[in-house]
């Protein structure tokens, strides 16, 4: 029997609605949630994930802008316009569009984003209040997948949880956000000696590597709720995940689809989180 297929663009859409009634409420309070999105470079793929941002922006009732410059662009130049970002009210979040160039210093820039307008999640406050489950925005990827089991009920509390990747975007923060919820978690990585000794005990897997098709099915238990991050391109111009999908959804009993599955609900936290920081905004609360 094949697995349910966990479908993010129905999830995205549920929970956008839900969103949208928020937003719609700001409107009519005349506070227009408002986010901000810096790229450097001319990096393609970095393009058209802005693109999509924006436009998912103007779907649910977000201002939106785009500030560019180019692959030469000198350090201070960003970081200007990021306070002058922090300092306008009009914008609640604001987000830098990764990766930068070689000669960024990420951590300097992502910190120069006031913490009650990081909406995407990476300041060095927000990453560390996941230890204590005291995070104001969390990283877009773990929160959606987060949604998508809450909407999916599959139960957290008690279970194994093991995530393969251990990235600051996805890995860490997915791992801590389980263990909030109660789940049992296991951190492992591409390299992991005997990966699929772990792989094989998770009632929920989720896989986060860039490795194409790396799990499969014989290295997933049956029944497991399988969760994958991963998008890669192949040789062929084709699109697939971290897991082999045709294998493996016949041995689990949830599956995240590539494309189609977290990617777009990573953009719809996104578009959560700009919300819950106009909300923050308009009761006056200036910092977490």
């Amino acid at each position: 029997m094949s697995a349910h297929i966990l479908d993010g663009k129905k999830i995205a859409e549920l929970v956008r609605a839900e969103w949208k009634l928020r937003a719609d409420k700001l409107i009519k309070s005349d506070v227009k949630p408002g986010l901000a999105v810096i790229i450097v470079g001319n990096n393609a793929a970095s393009a058209i994930y802005v693109k999509n941002k924006i436009k998912a922006c103007g779907d649910i009732g977000i201002y939106s802008e785009v500030h560019s410059f180019p692959e030469h662009a000198e350090l201070d130049e960003v970081l200007d316009c990021i306070q002058s970002l922090n300092e306008n009210p009009n914008i609640h979040g604001i987000l830098v569009q990764l990766p930068l160039p070689a000669h960024f210093e990420n951590n300097r820039v992502i910190t120069s984003i006031a913490i009650e307008k990081d909406v995407d999640g990476f300041h060095l406050y927000n990453v560390g209040a996941l230890v204590t489950g005291n995070t104001v925005f969390s990283p877009c990827t773990p929160y959606g997948v987060m949604m998508m089991l809450k909407e999916n009920r599959v139960p957290i509390e008690g279970q194994h949880a093991v995530v393969v990747g251990r990235s600051n975007i996805v890995g860490k923060p997915m791992a801590l956000m389980l263990l909030e919820q109660g789940a049992t978690v296991t951190i492992c990585t591409s390299k992991t000696h005997d990966l699929s000794q772990f792989t094989k005990a998770a009632d929920i897997l989720v896989v986060a590597t860039g490795k194409p098709r790396m799990i499969t099915a014989k290295m997933v238990k049956p029944g497991a709720v399988v969760i994958d991050v991963g998008i890669n391109r192949l040789p062929d111009g084709k699109l697939c995940g971290d897991v082999d999908f045709e294998s493996v959804k016949e041995t689990a009993s949830y599956i995240t689809p590539v494309p189609g599955g977290v990617g777009p609900m990573t953009i719809t936290m996104l578009l959560c989180n700009t919300i819950l920081a106009a909300e923050r905004a308009q009761v006056g609360i200036k910092k977490p």
